[in-house]
């Protein structure tokens, strides 16, 4: 056993991965959270978007040994079901690679796993109801308010890690520092999002396709749904303010909630029983983006996850990457375990252009799914790319496979390469040069060639600036 603690604020799913993972290290570890234990009370409906977990969240279940356990809680998707405003729908497929999906999977489920986890190692505390109010940098202590007891507790850690989330206490105590330069930005999206649900059927299956990540596009505004193990699906409406015909703002009786259904999610409306009872219970969300920098200081406190770099739900990767910054914090203290310095540098080094990268795949993809997944032009890309993975495995990697299947290619690597090829066969298929005459290793050429000119040509235009 190494004789150092470490202090990690957030048991939510980064910290509790990297919790475990600590413990397994050698290190004793003090696991805080606010809240109280989510495996002993309900916390409440609507509170969550269920998760799209793929092969950089595995990796990270691979580095703790839990890979079989959490595929018990997962539910494959193998791409989106587009419902157009006739009900009609498209299924474009995640990948032309048969064994490549992603999974639906619980956020309480999986975190409950990793708590259960944790809890059965010796050198973990887990301690709830502690909400934390600041962190001292320099000396690695944090001052906690305990809920229950209604005190205020000091708790001490060799170093400190916050993984509290989007709305870190820690990354707060390293804003309002004012010793060292701190960089900070949180930008919202102009849309909120609520939950709502989709029940079981009366013989306790699904009401609709269960292996699919279901989107309703529309233009400004969409629905999306996500199935659970018990037959439900989480359904997630994704709705500008106060902007638009209809939006949250006026979106204030039963009657106008019906009204806005009706019109644009017919089909949807009538899986939904209690949509106008789910719509007023249940919160309403909002979404942003986060950067900073640094995520250390002083040798003593690094940011990781949210607290770090939190983004939009778009890409289904907010989890995913969370836990890959486990695995790359393990791989850095592989190097230069025994000076936290080190060790805290080089991560961020490592892991900040790529938690960049996915904040701005997030954002592009949410246009994306609420516009341009119901265009024809973006469905004719889609089943040509589909063509090249399917006949093509090893030669083809569209944006989305590059980023959610490919978990050695960094983000920034996939953003960069996915963007030329996206860019690539938007540009051939507008100007006709690829036709229904060309067989399909001519048009693949056809897109690499294009694609390697989109990159240089913005390697180009790069070094000019």
């Amino acid at each position: 056993m190494k004789n150092q603690t470490i202090l990690i604020i957030g048991a939510g799913l980064c910290g509790s991965l990297l919790a475990l993972r600590m413990a397994q290290r050698g290190y004793k570890v003090q696991l805080i959270e606010k809240r109280p234990d989510l495996r002993t009370v309900d916390l409440g409906a609507g509170r969550s978007i269920n998760l799209a977990f793929s092969d950089r969240g595995m990796k990270g279940m691979k580095l703790v040994g839990l890979e079989e356990k959490v595929k018990e809680l997962c539910i494959p998707m193998v791409g989106r079901m587009i419902h157009d405003i006739e009900g009609n729908t498209f299924l474009s497929r995640y990948s032309g690679r048969e064994e490549e999906c992603i999974n639906s999977i619980s956020r309480t489920g999986l975190n409950a796993l990793l708590l259960d986890e944790a809890e059965k190692m010796e050198h973990i505390a887990l301690i709830f109801n502690h909400s934390c109010l600041d962190v001292d940098l320099e000396n690695g202590i944090g001052k906690f308010h305990d809920e229950v007891n209604n005190r205020e507790v000091l708790l001490k850690g060799d170093i400190v890690i916050g993984a509290d989330g989007a709305g870190s206490a820690l990354r707060k105590s390293m804003f309002l520092h004012k010793k060292f330069l701190f960089s900070f930005s949180q930008n919202f999206l102009t849309h909120g999002y609520k939950e709502l649900t989709f029940p079981p059927a009366k013989d306790g299956g699904y009401l609709t396709e269960k292996g699919a990540l279901h989107i309703w596009p529309r233009g400004e505004n969409m629905v999306i749904a996500l199935p659970n193990l018990d037959g439900s699906f989480t359904v997630t409406l994704f709705l500008n303010w106060n902007e638009g015909e209809y939006n949250f703002e006026n979106l204030n009786t039963p009657d106008r909630v019906n009204e806005y259904f009706e019109k644009f999610y017919p089909d949807a409306l009538e899986l939904m029983p209690n949509l106008a009872s789910e719509f007023f219970e249940n919160p309403t969300g909002a979404l942003g983006t986060v950067k900073c920098s640094p995520w250390s200081s002083y040798g003593k406190t690094l940011l990781m996850g949210d607290a770090a770099h939190a983004i939009v739900p778009f890409y289904g990767q907010g989890m995913n990457a969370s836990f890959e910054d486990v695995v790359v914090f393990d791989e850095i203290l592989n190097q230069y375990e025994g000076d936290w310095s080190k060790v805290f540098s080089a991560y961020e080094k490592e892991r900040k252009k790529d938690t960049d990268a996915i904040a701005d795949l997030a954002l592009d993809n949410f246009h994306e799914m609420k516009a341009h997944t119901a265009s024809a032009l973006f469905q004719e890309k889609r089943k040509l790319e589909t063509a090249f993975e399917k006949e093509f495995p090893l030669e083809y990697y569209s944006k989305y496979s590059l980023v959610t299947f490919n978990e050695d290619i960094p983000y920034s690597e996939a953003m960069k390469r996915g963007r030329a090829q996206d860019k690539a066969i938007l540009n051939l298929l507008a100007d006709g040069k690829i036709n229904t005459n060309q067989t399909l290793r001519d048009q693949l050429e056809l897109v690499k060639r294009e694609t390697e000119e989109v990159l240089h040509d913005d390697a180009v235009a790069k070094n000019l600036i």
